[in-house]
């Protein structure tokens, strides 16, 4: 079976970090300019050219969006930009206007240009029609279907990307002119306003109604596009925090191993699904991979998008003598309280907290300040930078 690619988002330095620390194989995020994720804290320059070393050092990969639907007015500075990137020495761009495909080639940057899944390729022409710009990597359209995906790789030898988790936008792969219509904020220019997911009053009826799709959640199909050929499994979301992006990799670092090794059970899938749907905030399905999306797929009469407080707490040092843990506190909890432990490179394990104490070793009742130092009394080994989170799941369950 091929080696395939766990791509990840990062929205800054700090979850870039954590998505290669649990288990991304390669990151994308953007720059200041260009990218389709205004509202995330994006990069400079000269946090690329760290975030690139941080890759490369750790033998990964990072990719750049430069990938909004250019006006004239965002061409100044494109060549200056473009020419920064390949000096810094990140491993692709992500393009969806062909001007940027263009200039790339035009200057001999040194990086591969992919083309972005903004560009909805859908079909083996667009993607060959790509491969002769010098594409190297498509990043399909979010409504591929698995014989999509077969015939284009078959017919094109391209590289293929597909999103596998995360938000699905309302309009054709983020194609959306709702947002410029409403707030005035360019959807495809990086200010999308996600008016898809508003409620709408309309005098017919008293109960409100939206257009919001659920997430995207492919776990069941990934054996399946692994074998038809997909070469990269995309994770959205560079605007979520670390706590999300460390459970979404870790979930499917582990899946696409035990799917290689072939080791995976139903049992884990169900389990695995358990997890990430408790760690987002939206219900999930497949989408488009395996037929058309139906009511089933969307909301239309409202939703309930509270969003848990299952991020307990961060591993800041563990004490092999004492077997004391140093925690740094992100949400309420209490004596008595039933948590689990997880990290790449331990196996989950669930324990239940019987002392609590402060950063002088005085015992507590709770900790309840956010991001206050605690200290547990642990036998099992933890690392820094594991995670504490609620248990909701007993794993037994499932296997």
């Amino acid at each position: 079976m091929p080696k395939v690619e766990l791509l990840a988002p990062a929205g800054d330095i700090e979850k870039l970090k954590f998505a290669y620390l649990y288990g991304a194989d390669a990151v994308y995020c953007s720059g200041k300019k260009f990218g389709l994720r205004a509202n995330a804290n994006n990069l400079t320059l000269e946090e690329i050219k760290e975030a690139t070393k941080i890759a490369h050092d750790l033998n990964k990969r990072i990719y750049i969006t430069v990938n909004i639907i250019f006006h004239e007015e965002e061409l100044e500075g494109l060549e200056a930009y473009l020419l920064n990137l390949s000096e810094i020495g990140i491993d692709a761009i992500i393009a969806s206007d062909i001007h940027v495909i263009k200039i790339a080639k035009s200057l001999n940057c040194s990086f591969e240009v992919h083309i972005s899944t903004q560009a909805s390729v859908l079909n083996t022409e667009a993607a060959l029609f790509y491969k002769k710009l010098g594409v190297t990597r498509i990043v399909l359209a979010r409504e591929a279907s698995l014989s999509d995906i077969e015939d284009i790789k078959k017919k094109t030898g391209l590289e293929l990307e597909c999103f596998i988790h995360g938000a699905m936008c309302t309009s054709f792969s983020g194609r959306c002119v709702l947002s410029n219509y409403c707030t005035n904020r360019d959807s495809n220019r990086g200010g999308c306003a996600q008016i898809c997911r508003w409620t709408f009053d309309y005098p017919e009826s008293t109960v409100p109604f939206s257009m919001t799709p659920k997430d995207l959640n492919l776990v069941e199909y990934i054996e399946k596009m692994i074998n038809v050929g997909v070469n990269s499994f995309k994770v959205e979301g560079r605007m979520r925090g670390i706590y999300y992006i460390a459970t979404v990799i870790l979930v499917y670092r582990r899946l696409i191993d035990q799917i290689q090794e072939k080791t995976l059970t139903q049992q884990e899938v169900k389990y695995y699904l358990s997890i990430l749907n408790r760690c987002a905030n939206r219900e999930s399905t497949p989408q488009f991979i395996n037929k058309l999306p139906t009511n089933e797929e969307q909301y239309f009469l409202g939703r309930d998008e509270v969003s848990n407080q299952d991020f307990l707490g961060m591993v800041l040092d563990y004490d092999e003598e004492t077997n004391i843990v140093t925690l740094e506190q992100r949400n309420y909890f209490e004596k008595g309280t039933e948590v689990e432990f997880f990290g790449p490179k331990i196996e989950t394990f669930s324990y239940k907290v019987n002392k609590i104490y402060n950063e002088k070793m005085e015992e507590i009742e709770v900790a309840n300040h956010p991001q206050m130092i605690v200290k547990l009394e642990i036998k099992q080994k933890v690392n820094k930078y594991d995670m504490m989170r609620l248990k909701v799941f007993d794993k037994q369950n499932f296997l």
